[in-house]
């Protein structure tokens, strides 16, 4: 048995033009995303810098735009200044937002060098939890101005002659936490916050900076911290940052399918605050947003408990990502692209081996997860002009969550390349999906190829030993008769139709 569900889109109906940032991820100072991650001196693929060469072809592949680091939680205790200059005189400290000891073998250039060999731009934060607006203006003067000063001239004695030209700056990290170390009211971290940008813009004024909106929906204080932190910040701050994790402990797949139901709420909700300052100041200026923190995280939790403190590079936050998470992360990512006019910079976290589409093992193999290939398909894709969806799906409920279409999908239309990209999930976990999107404006199109993430185990997983058990396929059979397309979505797929506009 089958439903039908059909989409509607216009090339004059426009979303918003997709920001390269969207498809940006986050390494943080925490279990191996770092150190047995992105660096391991020695591996076997590692170059003279200790860039592991696997892990730098993975991210490429990506074509990850920015990258958020190096925190997180850790950047609340964390000193910059412990991270640069020769390696052997730099101190070991005790990190205490994940009980763990940090070598500092790897600090701000190193994370420069490594993002130039990843093809990315570096998204740094800032710590506001121990450190205040001096430390804010002097790490921009060490990573962006010229020369002629003394944090320029001490990048250039450690061999960093031209800037780094850091362009995105995070004004501290999820500063309402009561986890997070020089956790602050709201008023505490608007003047601490508004603070720092002035500074870090008068040193360079090409920054665009990011202030901490709630550390997750479900906080107490929750929107009223944003229109609080809003109404400091207004005029000195580029965008609000917004951070969200979904699991599903209680097995309940249709709910935790329709998870991406609820993130969009969640934006909607983050950009009404913002209107609602912008109104109340008569300011001309909109607030964007920077999702600076999304992904499926719970797998691991019960794992980190269980770990010995103050060790170097542990394994946390682990996550093995089964088939059904790769459908989340890719209704994630299709809420995102159906935002993508507020939503201008989203962080994937993180990158590698923490909650992350890449997996390695010390001095072994790396592999691609299952929530890598949807990440990968909406950045190569997803380019371009994001376009309004009109969607007739049959719904279901939940018992939290009402109304939720079984077809999840929008179209990316890339003029320069002449191609339409549809994305598209079924969330059925029992039928097919007869699907037809109807591209009238667009006028004839043909079918580059529709690509199919499925597996008939839901919980299947990819392992070191078994790398490719859930991977993408071609050959679904999407065909396209004019502007009218179709195709038959399996039950429990993320697709991407491509189509090449004549």
């Amino acid at each position: 048995m089958s439903h039908s569900a059909k989409m509607i889109v216009d090339k004059d109906f426009v979303i918003g033009r997709v920001d390269d940032r969207l498809y940006g991820s986050f390494i943080e100072h925490l279990g191996r995303a770092v150190y047995g991650g992105i660096f391991e001196p020695g591996h076997p693929t590692a170059d003279e810098r200790g860039f592991r060469r696997d892990v730098l072809d993975l991210v490429r592949k990506l074509r990850v735009p920015i990258v958020r680091y190096p925190g997180g939680n850790f950047v609340s205790g964390y000193d910059w200044k412990d991270g640069i200059g020769p390696v052997e005189n730099r101190p070991r400290r005790l990190d205490l937002a994940w009980r763990t000891v940090e070598p500092n073998l790897f600090g701000l250039n190193e994370f420069a060098d490594w993002s130039k060999a990843a093809a990315t731009d570096v998204m740094w934060a800032i710590n506001l939890g121990t450190q205040g607006i001096d430390d804010a203006r002097n790490v921009v003067e060490y990573a962006n101005h010229p020369s002629g000063s003394y944090w320029s001239d001490l990048r250039i004695s450690h061999g960093y002659k031209a800037p780094h030209n850091i362009k995105t700056w995070c004004l501290g990290n999820e500063m309402d936490g009561p986890w997070q170390i020089g956790r602050k009211t709201a008023d505490e971290y608007g003047r601490a916050a508004v603070e720092a940008a002035k500074v870090m813009k008068w040193v360079d004024p090409s920054i665009e900076v990011v202030a901490c909106g709630s550390s997750a929906l479900g906080m107490p204080t929750f929107a009223e911290w944003e229109a609080t932190v809003l109404d400091h910040t207004y005029e000195h701050v580029d965008f609000l940052s917004l951070h969200q994790y979904y699991g599903n402990r209680e097995n309940d797949t249709p709910t935790f399918l329709a998870r991406s139901v609820q993130m969009e709420e969640f934006i909607r909700s983050v950009a009404a605050i913002c209107d609602y300052v912008k109104a109340k100041k008569r300011s001309k200026k909109k607030m964007y947003l920077s999702f600076d923190e999304w992904n499926v995280w719970f797998h691991s939790n019960d794992a980190d408990k269980k770990i010995e403190p103050w060790q170097i590079a542990p394994p946390q936050l682990e996550d093995v990502y089964t088939m059904e998470d790769a459908l989340v992360v890719g209704c994630m990512l299709i809420s995102l692209l159906k935002n993508s006019d507020r939503v201008r910079m989203a962080c994937l976290a993180q990158l590698v081996n923490v909650i992350a589409p890449i997996m390695t093992e010390n001095g072994g193999a790396a592999w691609a997860q299952t929530i890598y290939y949807p990440y990968l398909h909406a950045s190569l894709y997803g380019r371009g002009q994001a376009l309004v969806p009109l969607v007739q799906s049959p719904k279901y409920d939940t018992k939290e969550i009402t109304d939720v279409p079984y077809l999840e999908s929008v179209a990316v239309h890339n003029e320069e390349n002449g191609e339409i990209t549809i994305f598209a999930v079924n969330r059925s976990l029992d039928d097919a999906l007869l699907f037809e999107a109807d591209l009238r404006s667009f006028g004839d199109c043909s079918v580059i190829e529709h690509l199919v993430l499925e597996n008939a185990d839901l919980k299947a997983v990819n392992t070191s030993a078994d790398p490719e058990r859930v991977a993408p396929r071609a050959g679904g059979g999407a065909a396209a008769d004019g502007s009218k397309v179709t195709a038959l979505l399996n039950k429990a797929s993320w697709n991407v139709i491509r189509l090449r506009t004549v």
